[in-house]
């Protein structure tokens, strides 16, 4: 639904073949540096400084053998020894002490950058819609976050750096050689143009197994996320599954691993021939040296030039091969930058209106009304096609998850939606806080569009209980206290008593500082979705969503829950969504759901007169009337008597038409068919 498309690069490049400066996502990573400028502008000065410098300890060197180990007048010059000897000392350890500070300078310039892309690529998946995360993998936005940018981290704290110092060493360097003897210089430089060309070749190769190596590596994440998780190592033991994910893991671990082979082969060939070139050139300026010195009159160049000029010729080469190297690395990074730059422009579906002024949470009543309501997922945040042929708006007139709806729950009313799985009860509840948007149509709270309303004021007049509870893995209190964490502990108690939690929560050795394990499962259901109905209750909401909240207590739990929601639903408008029909008699109203539409409404005794769809319900879960609820041990009736008859289970027919039916006898039958 949402794919990550990164923009493409251009395809004019430099020689080195990077983007050139024009480039987009260049002048992008060139502003995350920006409020750092004043580091980045002290770290210039001192690679000017240090790489400048650098070359006058060569230069001296010829100045030490010709006029102080070797004068015209015979014996060593020890007083400009001492001298040069001293110079050269402060120099190189001045060039120590300030390649510390452009050390420390360097990382804290480059872990800020990491820190900055961590926390935008983090803020701007908190403003994603709901409908982002149930079609993205959990693992994969893991791996962007950490992987991804932990990725950039040479490019961001060396490399940039790298690239500099090398830079102004590889200059300084050569004009330091030219001076010296520029025909050596020809000979020592002639095949550093062909390496620089060539890495445009090598980068492109190794940014693509780069990001092959991302996606792997994200792929490696996720299946980690979701088979060590708690859900997916019981699903695996329950299944027996083990072996087979074992060896699910190891197939794309190899893969990654072949692919870091990969990635790291292509750089390392090609250096291994650039550094072997580089290391037989010193032996053809040896050579030509000599051509110069045989030559008739006075030498061309002096032995003290040739120490010098060999000396600078090493200084020169690594920068050269540090250069290439460093070129290849940056087309590499970019393979990172476009997949963090991908999450970051990512569209967000619901962000807050500019019109939106803040609401006045005391004045707040809590009415709710649906107009026309028509939710479509594959529209709203699916991918958008230019075009749609004639049988693909048919399929999509099928997947409107809400067609339609219109209906009004005036303040404090207790509304309750029933119908069959996927009708579309739990889309109308998430339309109420903003988790998705309407396609057409509006969602209003006190006659403003929840569209007008900020989404943090919306948080805080609206309280939600889901089917599947979500806890932290953390103590109790803290759990409670998400919900307002600048309630006092006595209002915390309240909450949990009301919830009919606190007595078992007094039970653990350490009470509330108990630590409810990765999502909760450390209590049981029941415990779990208590615990959530306090943490509700805590947030003290106008308008109280309930989605299921009591679907995973016993039956004496639930009783106890419905008797703490009520003054929790007093004065407050409640949208209860349930299967369990026992739970919601006594609403207000009860609307049926039926393929996205609103098919009944009315109180109970009229939609069961009515005999639609609401009453087909009732019958197939209490027999007509006559049982209330089922038990662990059997039925309640209605007049309050207990029978021993167990909850039936559908037949299960696995063999086709021609599987033999079983017929049940007189005595099997259940107490609603005497």
């Amino acid at each position: 639904m949402h794919r990550v498309v990164p923009e493409q690069p251009a395809d004019k490049r430099n020689t080195l073949g990077l983007p050139p400066l024009s480039s987009p996502m260049l002048r992008r990573t060139v502003r995350l540096f920006r409020p750092y400028r004043f580091h980045v502008v002290s770290v210039a000065v001192l690679i000017l400084v240090t790489a400048s410098i650098g070359v006058i300890n060569p230069l001296l060197i010829r100045t030490v053998f010709d006029s102080g180990l070797f004068p015209s007048s015979g014996g060593p010059d020890l007083q400009l020894l001492w001298i040069l000897a001293a110079v050269m000392t402060s120099i190189a350890i001045a060039n120590g002490i300030m390649g510390v500070i452009q050390t420390y300078m360097t990382n804290h310039v480059g872990q800020s950058v990491m820190r900055d892309l961590r926390d935008s690529v983090y803020a701007h998946l908190q403003g994603m819609s709901l409908g982002f995360f149930t079609s993205t993998r959990t693992g994969e936005i893991q791996s962007r976050i950490s992987n991804d940018v932990g990725g950039i981290q040479a490019v961001v704290t060396s490399t940039l750096t790298d690239t500099l110092s090398n830079t102004v060493i590889f200059l300084s360097t050569l004009v330091a050689m030219l001076i010296l003897s520029w025909q050596l210089t020809i000979v020592a430089v002639a095949t550093v143009p062909f390496f620089f060309a060539l890495t445009k070749y090598v980068g492109k190769k190794r940014r693509a197994v780069t990001s092959e190596a991302q996606r792997s590596m994200a792929e490696v994440t996720a299946i980690t996320q979701e088979t060590l998780s708690v859900s997916g190592i019981m699903l695996a033991k329950l299944f027996g599954r083990q072996t087979q994910e074992m060896a699910n893991f190891h197939r794309h671990n190899q893969e990654l691993s072949d692919l870091a082979v990969r990635q790291q082969m292509i750089g390392h060939s090609f250096f291994a021939v650039v550094m072997t070139f580089l290391s037989i050139s010193p032996a053809f300026i040896y050579l030509l040296a000599g051509y110069m010195m045989s030559g008739s009159g006075s030498p061309a160049v002096t032995a003290g030039t040739i120490i010098a000029f060999t000396t600078l010729q090493s200084r020169l080469y690594f920068p050269v091969g540090r250069l290439l190297q460093v070129s290849v690395e940056l087309q590499s990074s970019f393979a990172l930058f476009e997949r963090i730059y991908g999450y970051l422009d990512l569209k967000q579906d619901i962000v807050d209106s500019p019109d939106a002024s803040p609401l006045d949470l005391e004045r707040v009543s809590g009415g709710i009304t649906f107009d026309s309501v028509r939710v479509n997922y594959a529209r709203s945040y699916g991918e958008p096609s230019d075009e749609n042929s004639e049988q693909e708006l048919e399929e999509e007139s099928r997947l409107w998850a809400l067609d339609g709806v219109s209906l009004n729950i005036p303040p404090g009313q207790l509304a309750a939606f029933v119908g069959p799985s996927g009708a579309g009860k739990t889309t109308l509840a998430y339309l109420v806080p903003r988790l998705y948007d309407v396609t057409e149509g509006s969602v209003s709270i006190d006659g403003t569009d929840v569209k007008e309303i900020r989404q943090v004021d919306l948080a805080a007049v609206i309280g939600f209980v889901t089917q599947d509870s979500y806890l932290f893995h953390d103590t109790m209190e803290k759990n409670l206290l998400y919900a307002r964490p600048e309630a006092s502990r006595d209002e915390m108690i309240e909450a949990a008593k009301a919830a009919f939690i606190h007595d078992r929560i007094m039970e653990m050795p350490e009470g509330y500082d108990t630590f409810v394990g990765e999502r909760g499962f450390r209590l049981s259901g029941g415990e779990r979705q208590r615990l959530s109905i306090a943490r509700v209750i805590l947030h003290q909401p106008r308008v109280l969503i309930l989605d299921e909240a009591t679907s995973a207590l016993d039956t004496a739990s639930e009783r106890y829950v419905q008797s703490a929601l009520q003054p929790l639903m007093r004065d407050r408008t409640t949208m209860v969504i349930a299967h369990r029909l026992s739970t919601i008699i006594a609403a207000d109203v009860i609307y049926v759901v039926d393929r996205g539409r609103i098919v009944e409404h009315g109180p109970h005794d009229e939609l069961l007169a009515y005999g639609g769809l609401y009453a087909n319900l009732y019958r197939e879960q209490f027999g007509g009337g006559r049982i209330e609820a089922y038990c662990e041990d059997g039925v309640i009736f209605s007049d309050g008597s207990i029978g021993t008859a167990e909850r039936p289970e559908p037949a299960l027919t696995g063999g086709g038409p021609d599987a033999p039916r079983r017929t049940r006898s007189g005595d099997e039958r259940m107490p609603w068919e005497e």
